[in-house]
This record gives C-alpha cells, structure tokens and sequence, in this order.
C-alpha cells in the first residue's frame, strides 16, 4: 500500500511544465545577473545619455543639417566574478538609442566586416550596376566612443545559531559608462549605476 502511495507523489514531483511570462517582469530567481539587472542599467544609461548637457556642443561644419551624435559602441568589461555576455546590454542600449534619433551609432568589428564583404562583392563581382556600387571611404567618422566596465561585491553569511540557521546572499553590481570626445579626448559623460540584490535560505534549502 506505501508503494502505491509513493508512486503518485514521484510521478508528480518529476513532472516539469514550460509557459510564457512578462518578458519585463521583475526577475527573482536568485542573486545571479538576470535580465531585470540587464533592462535597468539600459534604461538609466539612456535615459542620462540623452539628458547629457555636454553633447550639445558637439556640433561641427562637418555634420551640415543632421546634427545628430555619431556614437561608436566600444566595449563593456565585465570585471565580476560570473561569465556575463555585456553584448546584451549594448544590443538593448544601442536599439534604444538609435530609436530615440538623437544618436547615429556607427557599425562594429562585426558590421565592419559585414560591410567590407559586401561592398568588395559590389565592386569586384560584376553583378552590381556600377552606378549603384558603393565604395570605401564614405563612412561615418564617430564623434564619440563609449565604453565602461560592470564590477560587482559578493559576501556570503553562512548558517549559524545567530542567523537561525538561515544563510545569506549579497550581491551588489556596479555599471560606470563613459564618453569621450574622439577628437579632444575629454570626458563629456560618465554615468554609474548600481543594484544590490539578496537572497535568503532557510535550513532546507
């Protein structure tokens, strides 16, 4: 009869189910980085870039009517302790920069030779109209570069009779962005963010 009973409890504890949820819900699965950390270090960033009173000097004969910024996205360094893919976080920021029209961001290493193959291939293959061939050196010249560096702190508090035998968790992340003028090499924006996540577990788990 206790094998019976047991049989039921396994059969529904080995079962597993998959849905949908809010893609912009708050995450809180553990202390680990998630994607809420990846949408609000996004969100704060462009929200001071396009605030950043400095960028409205950048104007010069060579932008003509479209006064917009052109951004090249250098890297983000991940100086924390977990194998954390920033390129996230520069996708997200770079789609709502360009969204918001203020910013012209200029293609990456990967674009770079994306562009290269394609414009050797208009040029050399012979199966593009030479009229509308495109040819090397008329691309965007950068007016800054942004890059910047995710750091975090973790300390850990192990079961004891003074924590009740509950073990503890901290997490705090740091994100500093920084823009330089290419042409003078100045400082025009700088922006940190920060979150501090905590997880708690209890004796059993």
């Amino acid at each position: 009869m206790k094998c019976l009973l047991i049989l039921p409890l396994f059969l529904a504890a080995s079962c597993s189910s998959t849905s949908y949820g809010d893609a912009t819900a708050t995450e809180t699965v553990n202390v680990a980085w998630g994607s809420t950390d990846l949408q609000t270090f996004s969100g704060e960033m462009v929200d001071s870039l396009m605030g950043a009173p400095g960028l409205n000097f950048l104007d010069h004969s060579g932008k003509g009517d479209d006064k917009r910024i052109a951004l090249y996205f250098g890297g983000i360094e991940n100086l924390t302790g977990e194998h954390i893919d920033l390129g996230g976080l520069r996708d997200k920021m770079t789609a709502s920069l360009v969204g918001k029209g203020k910013f012209r961001v200029v293609a990456e290493i990967q674009g770079q030779a994306e562009i290269e193959q394609q414009v050797r291939f208009q040029q050399g293959s012979g199966r593009v109209d030479p009229a509308q061939a495109k040819a090397f050196g008329k691309q965007l010249g950068a007016d800054v570069v942004l890059f910047g560096a995710l750091r975090d702190i973790t300390k850990e508090k192990g079961r004891s009779l003074e924590t009740a035998g509950v073990k503890t968790k901290d997490v705090y992340f740091q994100l500093v962005l920084q823009l330089v003028n290419i042409e003078t090499g100045e400082i025009i924006w700088a922006e940190e963010g920060e979150i501090r996540k905590a997880q708690r577990t209890g004796v059993f788990g």
